[in-house]
């Protein structure tokens, strides 16, 4: 993989020096149609490893409502919830619940079977999307498209697809359930975790996290 976490940051960097207000209508810096090896758990900070627990607990346990999420829901997570708390974005509905098309035990069917294949494809977001994230007073249109794994050289490899990636909590917490779902399929399927690659449509820093980009 040629881009990397040092080419990203790079081309953070460049783009600040350009751009100290982004490149964006609405002040964001970002960078479109991105690829590169996701190889840390940061691109810029430092994750919050309690939050990240938290945050996987609650995506394990499948519910949609944000007020499980404990000890207590970020506001981003409360501002994008329904009048009734109800968001479309755990995680682990999405991937593990019959009522999403169990993504998880499909995508352990076709490694089972054609260990060699392509279509090991975990879908997190639907079509109905489109409607759904604006439902009820909500505004959460799912972030992450969805995952293709490949079994190459006795490793899980992941092509992560994201539709729309903030650099700094969205990254680091993503990364972290990316690299939890790898393991875990890795230990069922007797192979070890294999890269992560990474694939963001629109990845972007908030102005608010400026002042973690380093000057040039």
């Amino acid at each position: 993989m040629t881009n990397t976490i040092t080419f990203i940051r790079d081309r953070f960097i460049g783009l600040k020096q350009l751009y100290p207000e982004g490149n964006t209508h609405d002040g964001m810096l970002e960078l479109i149609g991105t690829s590169f090896w996701a190889s840390d758990p940061s691109i810029f900070g430092e994750p919050n490893e309690d939050y990240i627990k938290a945050e996987i607990d609650w995506y394990e346990s499948q519910s949609l409502f944000v007020q499980d999420l404990q000890p207590e829901p970020p506001a981003i997570w409360k501002s994008v919830a329904g009048e009734d708390g109800v968001i479309n974005s755990n995680y682990g509905f999405l991937l593990y619940s019959s009522e999403n098309g169990a993504q998880y035990d499909h995508v352990l069917g076709q490694l089972h079977d054609h260990p060699h294949g392509r279509r090991a494809v975990a879908i997190y977001t639907r079509p109905s999307m489109h409607t759904d994230y604006c439902e009820d007073g909500k505004t959460d249109f799912v972030c992450t498209n969805a995952v293709n794994y490949f079994i190459r050289d006795n490793a899980l490899y992941a092509v992560v697809q994201m539709r729309s990636n903030d650099v700094v909590f969205g990254y680091r917490n993503d990364y972290a359930w990316q690299v939890h779902v790898q393991e875990n399929l890795a230990e069922d399927l007797g192979v070890k975790a294999g890269e992560i690659i990474w694939q963001a449509a629109s990845l972007h820093v908030y102005p608010r996290h400026f002042h973690l980009i380093p000057e040039a």
